[in-house]
């Protein structure tokens, strides 16, 4: 007996050892069971899987990190399904350190970062063309300068990385995030100045200088760095790369196009995921059509789209709204955008099925795998999809109408209000979608433009992600975040259909939990306010 416990016990420790021997090696190399750096870095097929292993943290819409879930931390949106991540705990003021959607993000993106240091660090080893080379460290470092954007944009001040770590030096603070919005804004402007403006269609998914460009827009709002925005995103305008999808036969069928195969190779996406919507089906489509639905539109995204006449619901007469309310695209009165947006209730799949949240087994409102709030998601829900239950759709995390959104935005904050380009930019995207230009007559001050420029902004983007970082640049987050959650009017009781109740803490969920794991693991981490 007492030798059988030896021998337990010596295999124990081996067993110990081996583990803190490879946990070890996995901090210095990427894999501690495959070749060594000696082996690795020496051609250039060595170096472009290299910089591919860097390309695969980039975000998805329905797959892989699933931006498109941001919209379920907002108004816009309510999120089921806590095996894709619980972002509904957290619109009820129950995330902790333990949050699973933090903690996959800080990992995922730290070992982005930690990859991009070390192609960074390695590369000039291989036998490549100078030229290329060099293209591809400027890939590199814009993509290690996007992963520590979109950590700062959550978390706020965060360590900032730019070498790789040896074990002994995993413990480091976190830095301040005015530090680290300088240094993303530094390699995205030399980036952009190196990286070219086009690939071939094969690399057409590689980080190029409108990606820069565009992340620096972005970036820029969110500082409310206005004369960042302003300049970036005309550079993207005037350089004449990118333009908004139409289709020429069927203008109005053009919005609805970019999300689907139909339109999907266009030269409105900037920065995109390829397959990054291909389980778009089994996330958003109706059950009773053979999908499931994880993420639900509220009311409040609905009622957001004015009527075919630039009218908003709040301009109406009382009778007319409550029509709207029961039947969101009455007489298909409505902004074209909301029919390509989302399901409503009794409209007709392909002509043929009826959804009906209410009264349909197979769709009713709060079922598994059904529709939370009578709502659902049209984006990137292509009917090509409907047998395999997946595709190849890709997933645009930037295009060009938000930079026109970006850019309209910046002059008006700046107090440029009436610079003709900010209804030009506007009118653009309105056009496209076959609705009235708005009027300088009557969009006649800061105010009226600013709330148009917001309303726009969420019938344009609805659901792309984007909605998260705006309640909260805006400062509107304590106020739409708070309170009922409602979704579609039940037509026989004209009741709309009451979902949940959130609990928002500026002082607490305006930033998201640094996790316990890292917490535990670094003696320097510390925690943000209230968690």
């Amino acid at each position: 007996m007492i030798r059988n416990i030896k021998f337990y016990i010596f295999n124990a420790l081996a067993a110990t050892l081996m583990l803190q021997t490879s946990c070890e090696k996995f901090l210095t190399i990427d894999s501690p069971t495959g070749v060594s750096d000696e082996q690795w870095w020496k051609t250039e097929t060595d170096a472009y899987n290299a910089l591919a292993s860097v390309y695969v943290g980039i975000p998805g819409g329905s797959s892989g990190r699933n931006i498109m879930y941001y919209s379920g931390l907002t108004d816009e949106s309510v999120h089921r399904g806590d095996f894709k991540g619980d972002y509904d705990g957290f619109t009820r003021g129950l995330a902790t350190s333990r949050w699973g959607v933090s903690n996959s993000i800080w990992q995922d993106d730290y070992t982005c970062i930690r990859r991009s240091n070390r192609f960074l660090e390695n590369v000039d080893r291989t036998f490549v063309d100078a030229e290329l080379k060099t293209r591809m460290k400027l890939e590199a470092r814009a993509l290690r300068a996007y992963y520590h954007m979109e950590l700062m944009m959550l978390f706020g001040d965060i360590p900032l990385l730019t070498k790789s770590l040896t074990p002994l030096e995993n413990n480091q603070p976190r830095t301040n995030k005015d530090e680290v919005y300088a240094f993303i804004v530094d390699e995205l402007k030399a980036c952009a100045e190196g990286l070219p403006a086009t690939y071939v269609n094969a690399d057409r998914w590689r980080v190029t200088s409108g990606v820069c460009q565009a992340l620096l827009s972005r970036l820029g709002l969110y500082k409310k760095d206005f004369d960042l925005v302003k300049s970036s995103s005309k550079k993207i305008i005037d350089s004449g790369v990118y333009k908004l999808w139409v289709n020429t036969k069927t203008k109005e069928a053009s919005y609805s196009e970019l999300f689907s195969y139909a339109g999907e190779l266009n030269d409105e996406r900037i920065f995109f995921k390829e397959n990054g919507c291909s389980n778009a089906w089994t996330t958003f489509a109706p059950f009773g059509i053979g999908g499931e639905t994880y993420l639900s539109p509220t009311n409040l995204v609905v009622d957001n789209f004015e009527t075919r006449q630039g009218k908003t619901l709040q301009e109406l007469g009382s009778d007319s709204t409550l029509i709207y309310q029961k039947n969101p695209n009455y007489n298909n009165n409505r902004d074209p955008r909301l029919a390509a947006s989302v399901f409503i209730p009794y409209e007709k799949f392909q002509g043929q099925y009826t959804l009906d949240p209410f009264y349909n087994p197979s769709d009713k409102i709060g079922l598994t795998k059904s529709t939370a709030t009578g709502y659902w998601i049209k984006k990137y829900v292509d009917a090509r999809d409907r047998q395999s239950k997946s595709g190849t759709l890709d997933f645009m995390i930037i295009r060009y109408a938000e930079i026109l959104l970006n850019y309209a935005e910046a002059l008006i904050e700046s107090g440029d209000w009436n610079n003709p380009d900010v209804l030009l930019s506007i009118n653009q995207l309105r056009s496209r979608a076959n609705m009235p230009a708005a009027s300088a007559d009557k969009y006649n001050s800061q105010d009226r433009v600013r709330t148009l420029l917001r309303r726009e902004r969420q019938a344009e983007l609805a659901f792309e992600g984007g909605r998260y970082h705006d309640i909260r640049r805006w400062g509107i987050d304590v106020i739409v975040m708070n309170g009922e959650v409602f979704g579609a009017t039940n037509p026989t009781t004209g009741e709309k259909v009451r979902v949940q109740t959130r609990s928002f803490n500026k002082d607490r969920e305006g930033w998201w939990p640094i996790p316990e794991t890292e917490l535990l693991a670094n003696p320097n981490m510390t925690q943000n306010p209230n968690y």
